[in-house]
């Protein structure tokens, strides 16, 4: 039996809920590890910070680490982490 479109809405909006919380919890990790490692001392641009978390992406992208997309996840989570402490 087919899923009513109302119901298809509702578990979508879950899932984004999930997404979201999902997100959150690997900014606010990444955002801890920088802090730690004195990112929040240094007067950088974002655009080269997120160049800095690509090449440490790329790093771990090829030594097997990570999926490329998990990867990708992390750097684009770290950088919303580093907008939210700013």
């Amino acid at each position: 039996m087919k899923k009513p479109s109302r119901q298809i809405r509702e578990e979508i909006a879950r899932l984004q809920d999930q997404l979201k919380q999902a997100e959150t919890r690997e900014a606010e990790r990444i955002g801890r590890i920088a802090l730690k490692a004195g990112i929040g001392e240094i007067e950088i641009e974002e655009g080269a910070l997120l160049s800095a978390f690509e090449e440490v992406v790329g790093k771990f992208r090829k030594d097997g680490s990570r999926s490329a997309k998990a990867a990708t996840s992390v750097a684009a989570g770290a950088s919303a982490g580093a907008d939210q402490e700013g």
